[in-house]
């Protein structure tokens, strides 16, 4: 069997409160009464619960992180930022998915609930913002991961500069004279959708190249989607000498699309991604991407929370990581790139 508190008190002939107190350094207490639990724990082996002791201190040590799934392309960048802070900082992390849907939420709300963590990190699973708003008006330290700016009521978030990645990668293809793109965009109710698209073809509006709306596609972050789009393109006359994606994925989709059609990358077609995850460097030629600050976006909400557990205010203000261009053979070799100032 296990020792417990209890076993402790009655070797020591204390009350249980007592014994509380001596792990957690609260109340006056007697130094000999004091000395004599810390030597009975010893003698007994006793280890507290971790959980305990969080409680008793009115803190769990534990930080609790909901994202859609695990399988998502990027996750793991972001994950690793965040446990990388939070383990060096000696708190634990409680990860929640939504693979599952309603399920999962219950599973989640009910941790919620039993205050199993001290406070959430969010990259947000589609249709649980509101639930998410509810929990941090109701007292819960809420740190999205993600740019909510244009939320009716804005919550802490840590976000990158979608609009201005994309406007970069459209003064980078633009100084190499590809001046008929091809979009593939992302989902439509997503706000980076917007922004990336935005971004990149109010640069090519105020070059005197508005980008007409056959050349953009709606995807869906996949690798198909920027096959497919690529491939219909081609297949309608479409004329492109260019492919913006906003994902990595469907960049990577759209230049097989493009090899597959006799198209040579980059000669032919330009290829420009979004995110910089792993495989954009691996693919043939390596794709040019914009690179989200993916880790350092975990670190920085990581901090920001357990700032606000030693007393600092979460900011009313999206924290933003500046995205940055990553060029590489899918549109030209660095030496080579020509960037058209931003105005």
């Amino acid at each position: 069997m296990p020792i417990t508190i209890a076993d402790v008190a009655a070797r020591a002939n204390v009350s249980k409160t007592t014994v509380s107190r001596v792990l957690n350094g609260k109340g006056e207490l007697d130094e000999a009464t004091a000395a004599r639990v810390r030597r009975v724990i010893d003698e007994l082996g006793y280890v507290p619960s971790a959980r305990a002791v969080g409680l008793a201190r009115g803190r769990t040590r534990v930080v609790g992180m909901l994202v859609p799934s695990l399988t998502w392309p990027w996750m793991g960048d972001v994950l690793q930022g965040a446990v990388d802070v939070l383990e060096t900082e000696q708190y634990g992390l409680l990860l929640f998915t939504c693979n599952r849907g309603e399920e999962s939420m219950r599973l989640f709300s009910a941790q919620v609930s039993s205050k199993s963590f001290d406070g959430l990190l969010v990259i947000e699973p589609e249709g649980t913002l509101d639930t998410i708003r509810t929990l941090h008006l109701r007292g819960l330290p809420v740190v999205l991961i993600d740019d909510r700016a244009h939320e009716p009521i804005a919550l802490p978030s840590v976000g990158t500069t979608n609009e201005a990645g994309a406007a970069e990668a459209a003064r980078h293809l633009l100084g190499l004279g590809r001046l008929r793109p091809l979009v593939v965009s992302g989902p439509e109710r997503f706000g980076c959708t917007d922004q990336r698209l935005h971004g990149f073809a109010d640069v090519y509006a105020a070059a005197g190249h508005p980008i007409s709306g056959d050349r953009v596609v709606v995807g869906d972050f996949t690798l198909g989607c920027g096959r497919d789009a690529v491939a219909a393109a081609v297949a309608a006359g479409v004329e492109f000498d260019a492919v913006f994606a906003h994902n990595d994925l469907s960049a990577a989709g759209a230049m097989q699309a493009a090899l597959d059609a006799g198209r040579r990358v980059p000669h032919d077609v330009a290829v420009v991604g979004f995110d910089d995850i792993p495989l954009a460097a691996h693919t043939q030629p390596p794709l040019t991407t914009v690179r989200q600050p993916l880790r350092e976006m975990g670190e920085v909400a990581a901090r920001t929370l357990l700032a606000h557990f030693e007393g600092t205010p979460l900011p009313g203000t999206p924290t933003i990581i500046p995205s940055t261009l990553t060029i590489r053979g899918s549109t030209v070799a660095p030496d080579r790139a020509v960037l058209v100032p931003a105005p």
